[in-house]
């Protein structure tokens, strides 16, 4: 059973081809070929995901994450950090006896 359409899913495809690509961009033609789909569709793509912030075009032309898709990763890592920092001060406590 399918559960995800088929445009939601080629979204995330967009998204998740842009990876790696942040400074430099990566372009239209390019996400295409890497997801098997066509321009056109990357490009219905790419315009959902500027408008709702995750993806920007630079100036050069190519589509990079955005600001805000760096922010999302940025807290996820602060908050890996954060549990980890947790559980370093439980081991301490543990073994500190």
């Amino acid at each position: 059973m399918k559960t995800t359409s088929t445009s939601g899913s080629r979204i995330l495809k967009v998204l998740k081809a842009v990876k790696g690509y942040t400074l430099t961009g990566i372009s239209n033609s390019a996400i295409a070929e890497g997801i098997d789909d066509s321009p056109s569709n990357v490009s219905r793509a790419l315009s959902v995901l500027i408008e709702e912030g995750l993806v920007i075009k630079l100036d050069n032309g190519l589509f990079a994450h955005s600001i805000e898709m760096l922010r999302i990763a940025q807290a996820h890592v602060q908050h890996i950090n954060n549990i980890q920092d947790r559980i370093t001060e439980t081991h301490q406590r543990i073994f500190s006896k």
